[in-house]
């Protein structure tokens, strides 16, 4: 029997184990009830569990039945995102403001599909460690369980992690080689002014006419300073200023992303910020500050790795629904972090077309669920064995 027919047997379960975490959702450092529950299921399966790995998260380690050292690591996602969710589904999230609006609570139950096919069939060589990492939106979960001792503690010699990809290709995998994911940078850019009487503007510096020069300027790095074969974005997607009608304020904030896949561009990118925020303070007689944070790393999938995963994907889900050619995506993944420590790679993994990741109305498919967990258990089977020969 394929880990396919084997975990679909388990689907209305495994189903109901998602739509639970979906109606609970929990932001970064905050998934307490749903480590809980992960640490509970892989206990039960007699699994090794270590719990508070990085805060909130949870390893679980199960030894096969040969005699390898070889040690194989899956990661799996547990946050949600502050978002209110605008389905009317009968497991929608109870939570106000939250809600799983990336599959995370998909990428947890696949991998706990795996983690109990697995413990049930102990049909691999050397160790699976499973790892279930919290806060992956930004907020450094990856980075907090390195920070704990991660692959000190549970050594591996590879780790695979997978996402979910409301696409409409249900069942197809893609998986590249070499840089896969952006690079991401948040930033916050604070301008203080000389707050005025409205109708009184040349008593103040207005920083809301700064600001409105500041955006405009800041646009060219990528269309002006940046290689044009090169790829980078400069996103501003906050403006705040201001609280009355007749008030010219103090200060005003602007706040954004940018998104690199290389390091000189990403340095170019946040020495033109400070730069022109620089002369327009001088322009306008303000006082501009940018900070610029480092949140998310390149995503680089190491080309044996990636071969492997390919491998696999195709004699699970056959030749034609396997994609090693995808393009790049800028959106960011801290498992990057993860891969800069160990070699591995990261797939994404098709399902019905639907509302987008990050969408108040996205919902994750659970039909691919048995998918995306024989994939996982299978990378431990066929790794730990090639390893071992």
């Amino acid at each position: 029997m394929s880990p396919i027919d084997r975990i679909s047997a388990d689907l209305e379960a495994l189903t109901a184990i998602r739509r639970d975490f979906h109606a609970h959702p929990e932001l970064g450092f905050e998934e307490v009830r749903t480590s809980g529950i992960v640490a509970d299921k892989l206990a039960s399966w007699g699994i090794e569990v270590h719990r508070e790995v990085g805060r909130t998260g949870v390893v679980g380690i199960l030894k096969g039945r040969g005699t390898s050292t070889r040690r194989i690591g899956l990661r799996a996602d547990m946050d949600a995102l502050p978002i209110e969710e605008a389905t009317n589904l009968p497991y929608r999230s109870t939570v106000p403001g939250k809600m799983h609006a990336c599959g995370h609570d998909g990428h947890t139950t696949m991998l706990l599909g795996a983690a109990k096919y697995l413990a049930e069939t102990r049909d691999f060589d050397g160790t699976a460690v499973f790892i279930f990492q919290p806060a992956e939106e930004g907020l450094g979960g990856a980075r907090a369980m390195l920070a704990d001792g991660l692959f000190a503690r549970f050594p591996c010699d590879e780790v695979y992690g997978l996402h979910n990809n409301p696409s409409g290709r249900t069942g197809e995998l893609s998986v590249r080689p070499g840089p896969a994911m952006a690079a991401a940078d948040f930033f916050d850019i604070r301008i203080i002014g000389r707050g005025a009487h409205g109708a009184q503007p040349n008593r103040g510096i207005d920083p809301v006419v700064v600001q409105a020069a500041l955006v405009q300027a800041l646009q060219t790095i990528v269309s002006r300073n940046a290689d044009p074969l090169q790829s980078a974005v400069l996103s501003i997607t906050q403006v705040h200023a201001g609280a009355a009608y007749n008030v010219i304020p103090e200060e005003a904030h602007l706040a954004g992303t940018i998104r690199t896949f290389d390091d000189d561009i990403r340095a170019l990118v946040a020495r033109r910020m400070r730069e022109i925020a620089a002369g327009v303070a001088a322009t306008f007689g303000a006082e501009i500050t940018v900070e610029i944070r480092d949140i998310f790393s390149v995503l680089r999938n190491s080309e044996e790795q990636t071969r492997a995963a390919a491998e696999i994907a195709t004699e699970l889900f056959g030749a034609a629904k396997v994609d090693t050619t995808p393009e790049p995506k800028m959106g960011s993944e801290d498992f990057a972090d993860m891969l800069h420590a160990v070699p591995g790679a990261y797939a994404w993994l098709g399902g019905k077309a639907g509302a987008n990741l990050h969408n108040a109305a996205f919902d994750f498919d659970d039909a691919i669920i048995p998918l995306g967990a024989a994939y996982l258990a299978r990378l431990v089977e066929r790794r730990s064995a090639a390893a071992a020969g």
